[in-house]
């Protein structure tokens, strides 16, 4: 069986002091997780799971409540980049996050594997692998876990592999959990992104970066 190979870990700016009431805390990083193809691709495109009308996005107390996460860990997650709304981004006063059905079942596969003792920084390698699966991908998906390393299943074969090995302890049916978010979703409200919402949102964060620099401006001349 392939089970893929350690994902490297990646470079960038020093990551963000942990925040336990979150979930963080600086444990070693590793995750396995392999790539595979659809079993929904013959399905109508109303009945593949998750799915939602174009552009239809719920706000952040819904999204905790599907997810079964405090508003706390919502906005620390955003800030950070583990799970941003893909819907609507906040973009000042006013406005609020709208986060797609796909967020809400990655911050509700995030809870899962914090309740099992996964640390958030390996959660953060073992999302990153899986950012560009959509949501047919992702309900094929069993992920296993010792509690420290992520490994992605895509049949019983690899289940059955993994548990003989000692290497699992713990599974989550990604399948079960696209059920769960559907049925909660279906009693929440949802809300549907005006057409200019994103470009909206980069207007108002250029006006804000443009006031600012003006203001440093009149500073720095008196």
């Amino acid at each position: 069986m392939t089970r893929g190979e350690p994902v490297p870990q990646e470079q960038g700016p020093t990551a963000p002091p942990p925040d336990p009431a979150a979930g963080d805390a600086p444990r070693p990083s590793r995750a396995v997780l392999g790539l595979q193809g659809s079993l929904f691709d013959d399905l109508p495109a109303d009945q593949r799971p998750g799915a939602q009308p174009e552009g239809l996005g719920y706000r952040g107390p819904t999204a905790c409540s599907a997810a079964g996460i405090t508003y706390r860990q919502l906005d620390y997650w955003a800030r950070t980049g583990l799970v941003e709304p893909s819907v609507r981004e906040a973009s000042g006063s006013g406005t609020q996050r709208l986060y797609s059905f796909r967020d809400i079942l990655v911050l509700k596969i995030v809870k899962k594997l914090l309740d099992a003792g996964v640390s958030l920084q390996n959660i953060r390698t073992a999302i990153a692998t899986l950012r560009d699966h959509g949501v047919e991908d992702l309900a094929q998906i069993t992920l296993m876990s010792d509690g420290t390393t992520v490994y992605e299943c895509t049949s019983t074969d690899e289940v059955v592999d993994l548990l003989q090995g000692g290497q699992a302890v713990f599974a989550i049916a990604v399948g079960r959990q696209v059920r769960d978010v559907e049925g909660t979703l279906a009693q929440l409200p949802g809300e549907q992104a005006r057409a200019g919402d994103a470009a909206g949102a980069s207007a108002a964060g250029a006006e804000a970066s443009d006031d600012l620099a003006a203001r440093r401006r009149r500073r720095t001349a008196g």
